[in-house]
């Protein structure tokens, strides 16, 4: 039941990112931020699994000293065994120190490996992370040029909106429509002046009935 899950949520996972990048591929820019977010997702789990190793190679060295400690505790009581005369404690000592002599010879050849692969590691993961620096770069880089490119088309349309790919009006109209417009506030302005002269004349009219 589990093993169908988990096909059919990678499944998913992965139609999803087949419509994304489907989606995205015009976008080079988009395509840039979701490969980010997958690069910084990758590096956080690696690094857990980094700082894993590492604290297993500490608890390895723990146990390494910790034989080689009980090692030599049993070659000092197998020394006093032996002056006893304690046959069967001498055997236990002999026993115990081949037991923990064998674990420390592992558990340092495992050290070592995990010494020399823990700084493997640790190089890919610092070149890793360059990587991903540089791409942040890069993205930076793309925004730039595309707010350039945005501000450039949006000066266009202003300057020159017969050439640009735009809903706005030719010059020609421009200019029609900014001299209809001064027309238009022209005579609102000389009706506005006729209002004035004709109220002013109905007052004198007014005074003037009432001199005579």
């Amino acid at each position: 039941m589990n093993s169908l899950w988990n096909r059919f949520k990678y499944s998913v996972q992965a139609d999803l990112h087949t419509v994304l990048d489907k989606k995205e591929s015009k976008n080079p820019i988009a395509m840039l931020n979701q490969y980010i977010r997958e690069a910084e997702k990758q590096t956080d789990s690696i690094g857990k699994l980094l700082e894993r190793q590492s604290k297993l190679k500490t608890e390895m060295q723990k146990e390494l000293a910790e034989a080689e400690k009980m090692a030599d505790k049993r070659r000092s009581q197998l020394e006093l065994a032996q002056t006893a005369g304690e046959e069967d404690l001498v055997a236990f000592a002999e026993e115990e120190i081949a037991a923990y002599d064998t674990r420390a010879a592992e558990l340092s050849e495992s050290v070592m490996e995990t010494a020399y692969e823990l700084i493997s590691l640790e190089r890919k993961f610092e070149e890793m992370k360059h990587k991903v620096k540089d791409m942040k770069v890069r993205q930076l880089q793309l925004m730039g040029k595309e707010n350039v490119t945005r501000a450039h088309h949006r000066m266009d349309q202003v300057i020159s909106p017969e050439n640009a790919d735009s809903k706005m009006a030719s010059v020609g109209d421009m200019k029609k429509y900014i001299e209809n417009l001064g027309g238009k506030i022209e005579r609102e302005y000389e009706t506005s002046s006729m209002d004035r002269r004709l109220e002013s004349l109905e007052k004198e009219s007014a005074k003037e009935v009432e001199i005579v």
